[in-house]
């Protein structure tokens, strides 16, 4: 765990990581600092940066890594056992092999005349682009925080998870309005073709899934968990584009092809529509998903000391990194850097939160 130093200045500040290595271990610094803080408001900002990534397993957690199981699991928790830190192969493996599929699928779809089987490559396509912006973001995300970034590009992951929702739902308006027009206007198609190669997609998706299925079970990151979801998804529409091919070959019922392609599209909206609403919320740097503010305030406000808890800001600095900020009414006088560590610890260990900034007041109303 990381202490927090006393700094000359009255400010508790963290030890910072380096990054790239993991923060399982113990500093022990001491910063001397000749500055002179004037606060005219008559209180004390002593902060706590509560740097504490040790969530209860072991995270290869670098200080700007970057976001939530299966559509409905996408808040998160730090509570289970070990899980990978680096998807990039899974992400590599998963780009090039959809990629292929897309590119068959699509040729197979023109060829058969099947607009499920476009549908179905168009959606592929929109995945294997919001692989590529994730696997960009975590590669983005690590590099080091600068004089103008002072957390990094963290946050590029939580741009990847919003663009891959929205293009997803781009791409389904797009095959939604053609599957009108062939409800509209019915056009023969090949169903051993379209049996054929929806059949391989449920190999080549679910192979994807499983790529990220350790990931989609403990990781905090929702652009991991989403291509999870995603990827098995694929697998059970695929599925369903099986069922419904050897439904037209048997009744010669043309029409459903245009039907399974919207009932395609109706069932990712649903499963994106999660993803979406938890990176906008992000992108606004709203509360993440997870984490209750309720609960957070009462749980420093039950610290020894404290009479009063405010200005409590939480917010997400990747998809995988929360940050805190709040002040603390302590009228016995500031409780000193033990209490602050360990407040920093039970933020990390029941909330997730690994970037905590509290600041002690020890006059009621002392607070601007």
């Amino acid at each position: 765990m990381t202490d927090t130093p006393t700094v000359a200045d009255g400010h508790r500040h963290p030890v910072q990581p380096d990054n790239g290595h993991d923060h399982d271990h113990d500093h022990d610094h001491d910063h001397d600092h000749d500055h002179d803080h004037d606060h005219a408001h008559g209180h004390e900002h002593d902060h706590a940066h509560g740097h504490d990534n040790h969530h209860g397993h072991d995270h290869d957690h670098h200080h700007g890594t970057g976001v939530r199981g299966w559509f409905a699991g996408l808040g998160h928790r730090h509570d289970h056992g070990p899980v990978p830190t680096d998807f990039g192969r899974a992400f590599a493996i998963g780009i090039v092999v959809n990629l292929g599929f897309v590119v068959v699928e699509a040729g197979f779809g023109i060829a058969a005349n099947s607009v499920a089987l476009l549908a179905d490559a168009g959606h592929n396509l929109s995945d294997v682009a919001g692989l590529a912006a994730a696997w960009g973001a975590t590669r983005l995300a690590k590099r080091a925080a600068t004089v103008r970034f002072t957390y990094g590009l963290q946050g590029s992951s939580i741009l990847a998870a919003l663009f891959n929702a929205v293009l997803l739902l781009v791409a389904i308006g797009a095959v939604a309005w053609e599957s009108v027009q062939r409800l509209i206007d019915p056009q023969p198609l090949a169903g051993v073709t379209v049996i054929a190669v929806a059949a391989a997609g449920i190999a080549v998706n679910g192979f994807t899934a499983w790529l990220f299925s350790r990931g989609a079970k403990g990781s905090g990151d929702l652009n991991v968990r989403a291509a999870f979801a995603h990827m098995l998804s694929d697998a059970i529409v695929s599925a369903g584009v099986v069922v419904a091919g050897f439904v037209i070959l048997w009744t010669g019922w043309t029409w459903l092809d245009p039907v399974v392609s919207l009932v395609i599209g109706a069932v990712i909206v649903a499963g994106t529509w999660g993803l979406l609403r938890d990176a906008v919320c992000m992108a606004l740097q709203g509360v993440p998903p997870g984490v209750e503010l309720d609960a957070v305030t009462a749980r420093l406000a039950a610290l020894p000391g404290v009479a009063h808890v405010h200005h409590v800001h939480i917010w997400p600095v990747s998809t995988t990194e929360t940050a805190l900020t709040a002040h603390l009414l302590c009228p016995a006088g500031h409780p000193g850097d033990g209490f602050l560590g360990d407040a920093g610890r039970i933020l990390a260990r029941d909330f997730g939160i690994g970037h905590a900034t509290l600041q002690i007041e020890t006059l009621a109303g002392s607070c601007a």
